[in-house]
């Protein structure tokens, strides 16, 4: 066939975060290597994320609500294939652009995201059931092989890990932070007592007011930083990340960074479990019970302590985390979503 033509339905935004947008984007890079025409249709109205997608040479097209109506948009524009990656799309959506003749890939995260009809159904969380949905040539990618990491982000897990003695944390909880997680896990990191550099990414200005403000030791310095597209590098140079259990923690992973991990939305207990559970992050709870119970933090502060203080313990865990994930699921799922279009309709 001549030049595919994909589009992304994805949205980022300070209300619902970037998660869905950027590991589209990752995707992106990969087709757009490939010689495909990629259309993002949605919004994109987090600065720093709209800047990486300009730097693309992405074109973004406003979409509407309605299954039916996103599908004449697709027509309108002469695209093969979409990519739908959001809980508050219309249910209908892959279902309809399947018969209007489009090959749709979908993304979930476990029962978040299901419900959409697919030739190709991704979920990239470690742990991952296939999809059960069947049909002719139905295929269900499962599992963070088929995890999707941007350019920046393949290139900085080349690169060596700093040791030069100090003792730097960085701190992110999605693009947005639209749940105000850093006012109540940076008091924790703080609480720990141990000397160190504490870097926090905050959307919102009052957000950042709160953490600037936390009572240090004598050895500790609190710095605010507005979400960034360097994100990764900054993780990349720190001894230690505390984030949220989406989908940057498998950025994280692959990049080897110890790091400690909170649940920040229900969306994400799933995940959380299941990479506490393979030991290559320190669980540090969910905010839920991190607002609501003394005794999850006193955990939480005994789990952020053992973290920063222990180096064996942060050695084995970026270890672990090298060994789980190899960088390779955009070729993986570029692979199936283009041999799709290839082949005969399922």
């Amino acid at each position: 066939m001549n030049q595919p033509t994909v589009g992304i339905r994805a949205d980022a935004s300070p209300a619902i975060g970037v998660g869905h947008a950027v590991r589209c984007l990752a995707l992106a890079e990969e087709l757009l290597d490939r010689g495909c025409a990629v259309t993002l249709l949605g919004e994109v109205s987090v600065d720093w994320l709209r800047a990486a997608v300009d730097v693309m040479g992405l074109r973004v097209v406003p979409a509407p609500v309605a299954a039916d109506d996103v599908v004449s948009l697709c027509r309108d524009l002469g695209l093969d294939a979409l990519v739908v990656d959001g809980y508050e799309l219309d249910p209908d959506l892959g279902a309809a652009a399947r018969r209007a003749g489009l090959v749709v890939l979908a993304l979930h995260d476990g029962e978040f995201g299901a419900a959409q009809e697919a030739d190709v159904h991704l979920d990239q969380n470690l742990g991952a059931a296939p999809h059960p949905s069947g049909g002719a040539g139905h295929v269900a990618l499962a599992g963070v092989e088929y995890a999707l990491f941007r350019r920046g982000v393949l290139d900085l897990a080349s690169a060596p890990r700093p040791d030069d003695g100090g003792t730097r944390v960085l701190a992110v909880f999605g693009g947005t932070d639209p749940r105000g997680a850093a006012t109540v896990v940076a008091p924790l990191v703080l609480g720990t007592g141990v000397d160190l550099e504490l870097t926090c990414i905050v959307a919102r200005p009052e957000v950042g007011e709160v953490v600037a403000a936390l009572p240090t030791t004598g050895g500790q310095s609190v710095r605010v930083l507005p979400p960034t597209p360097d994100v990764m590098a900054l993780a990349a140079a720190s001894t230690v990340t505390v984030s949220a259990a989406g989908s940057s923690v498998w950025e994280l992973l692959l990049l080897g960074v110890p790091t400690g991990v909170v649940a920040v939305a229900d969306n994400q207990l799933a995940s959380y479990e299941d990479i506490s559970g393979r030991g290559v992050v320190a669980p540090v709870g969910s905010l839920d019970d991190l607002v609501s119970s003394p005794r999850a933090r006193k955990a939480a502060t005994a789990e952020l302590t053992r973290l920063l203080t222990d180096a064996a313990h942060r050695e084995r865990l970026g270890a672990e985390a090298r060994r789980l994930v190899d960088g390779q699921g955009r070729r993986r799922v570029a692979d199936v979503l283009l041999g799709r279009l290839r082949g005969p309709a399922g």
